[in-house]
């Protein structure tokens, strides 16, 4: 039963965080005020509760990751993908040896390996705590998929480092070619079996579907246990749960493009999984802050491992590795960019250098999150001798407070960064909206041709003007498609308030057609079923109003 309440707890703090969020004067990210409200919940009413681990890797991970993966765009993912795979390995092997190497020096009582075995668990970003920042800061889009697949690729690499310098620490030896085939495996491995498990299950479903027919609730429930059976699958492999999770999100949404879902079915599947995806990232971040109590409260009792009897060191600690990661961060990301410019000038191609803004901005945008914390409490309580594991309280403190001191740090400074950065229009993305629109608005039109003719054959001239007029009006919807047409002279704003006005006529005919719907429900003038079903497709036009 106290679980049952803690459940319930979570889901109330998470709700308020909602909106707390929105009353709140200061603009804090909503991770932020999440864990906030969890370590309320813990020191205050004193209804904490302890996280296990591997419990909370297998079910709030992969979905979250899963779906991470799903939506995704992938044309940004594979353009940038030399950057993406540069930030999501080598800087997480260089920030691990960087930081590893620092705080060994700083700390001199907390052996190298445990030091690496902190510097990998800090190292991997956190794609939730990632998103909820780009709500708040006007995160260039192109930027904002670099740090969306960094972030997605990055923990298989920061937990794989991890887990070998905690096998260094229990067994005092460590093998870099065996780190290194072991690691190839669990990356490669990982992502095949991610790939294999949406591939099998999508294709079994399509075939009961032909078989059987297709039942909505059951393809649902299937769509929601994939994440699932990709991790444990995975697991149990030996390789990566986590990139095994992303993969098959990102497998899911080349499936998707045979279209052969109902669009029912989708709308059901999106608001599950927007509902999934809220509920989950806001149980992370108040778990994450119902640890911190007693977190803190076991980190001061073990200062004085690190030399010292007060517990303001803890604090110079975490403010100079914060500084750290951000000051490792943009050397890579400088680096990087430079090697990129220089590729680009070998080859012949001309290519605008990037504002300083932005390269602080990626710097600072590494934010850590509930991942970084989970990994950290999996270290082992005793060596293999039975003495106590070297400073594991410090560690686990440590580590929780680079998560909230990266969340604030971002939180603060990405909007002031960012503030009246002019940044190129990307028509490109706006002729494609375009393009889409008029060749679907021809295919739909010329569908409507189709089935109007097959429709007036062997009917009577009533029918015949029936259908021609039903097409008629069909057809005009998609004909406004075909007929508007922003060319190069047209003014961008007119078009664009031009658009506004129209959904919002739009909207407010959907909104009284909904309204009068209700009041003739209320008067007993329709049927509950016949409302159900008129308001769900009027619900269904305002949704494609607003996309």
């Amino acid at each position: 039963m106290h679980t049952i309440e803690v459940v319930l707890a979570m889901l109330v703090a998470v709700v308020a965080s909602g909106y707390l969020v929105r009353v709140l004067p200061l603009s804090l990210p909503l991770p932020l005020v999440q864990i906030g409200l969890g370590a309320v919940i813990a020191g205050v009413f004193n209804r904490g509760h302890a996280l296990e681990p591997e419990m909370f890797f297998l079910l709030f991970l992969p979905p979250l990751l899963f779906l991470d993966g799903w939506r995704i765009p992938k044309q940004g993912l594979f353009r940038d993908k030399g950057v993406i795979l540069e930030l999501a390995f080598g800087l997480v092997v260089f920030t691990v040896i960087g930081a590893g190497f620092l705080i060994h020096w700083m700390i001199p009582v907390m052996p190298l390996a445990v030091a690496f075995a902190l510097a990998a668990i800090i190292s991997p970003t956190d794609p939730v705590a990632v998103s909820s920042i780009a709500s708040r800061a006007p995160i260039p889009k192109r930027l904002m998929h670099i740090l969306e697949g960094e972030s997605l690729l990055n923990d298989a690499s920061g937990l794989v480092c991890f887990r070998f310098a905690v096998a260094a620490v229990m067994t005092g030896s460590f093998s870099l070619a065996t780190a290194s085939l072991t690691f190839l495996w669990v990356a490669v491995a990982g992502l095949a079996i991610g790939v294999a498990v949406t591939l099998g299950v999508s294709t079994f479903q399509r075939w009961l579907w032909r078989r059987f027919g297709e039942e909505p609730g059951a393809a649902l429930l299937v769509n929601l246990l994939i994440p699932f059976a990709a991790y444990l699958l995975a697991e149990e492999f030996n390789a990566s749960g986590i990139l095994s999770a992303v993969a098959a999100g990102i497998t899911m949404s080349y499936v998707e493009l045979s279209g052969r879902v109902s669009g029912s079915m989708r709308v059901q599947r999106t608001a599950v999984w927007n509902m999934l995806q809220f509920s989950f990232n806001g149980i992370m971040f108040v778990l994450l802050g119902e640890q911190l109590p007693g977190i803190v409260e076991r980190a001061i009792k073990t200062v004085s491992e690190s030399g010292h009897h007060s517990a303001w060191w803890l604090l110079v600690y975490v403010v100079v590795i914060n500084l750290a990661l951000v000051l490792l961060r943009l050397a890579w990301v400088w680096l990087s960019l430079r090697w990129s410019l220089l590729r680009a000038r070998h080859r012949g191609e001309a290519r605008q250098g990037t504002s300083w803004r932005i390269v602080v901005a990626t710097s600072v945008a590494g934010v850590r999150g509930a991942i970084t914390l989970a990994g950290v409490l999996t270290l082992p309580l005793f060596l293999p001798d039975g003495s106590a594991f070297p400073a594991r309280d410090l560690v686990i403190f440590l580590a929780a407070a680079v998560i909230l001191f990266s969340l604030v740090g971002a939180s603060i400074a990405l909007p002031r960064l960012l503030k009246g950065l002019e940044l190129p229009a990307d028509s490109g993305e706006r002729k494609e909206e375009d393009l889409a629109r008029k060749l679907a608005a021809k295919a739909a039109l010329a569908g409507v041709e189709r089935t109007r003719q097959q429709l007036v054959q062997n009917q009577t001239t009533e029918n015949v003007q029936l259908y021609n007029d039903a097409a008629s009006r069909v057809s005009l919807l998609y004909q406004r498609n075909l007929e508007k047409d922003a060319g190069p002279d047209a003014d961008p704003d007119k078009v664009k308030r031009m658009e506004q006005g129209y959904r919002q006529l739009r909207t407010a005919g959907l909104t009284a057609e909904r309204e009068e719907l209700f009041r003739l429900t209320r008067r007993g003038k329709i049927s509950d079923e016949i409302s159900r079903r008129l308001i769900r497709n009027l619900d269904l036009l305002e949704t494609r109003q607003r996309d």
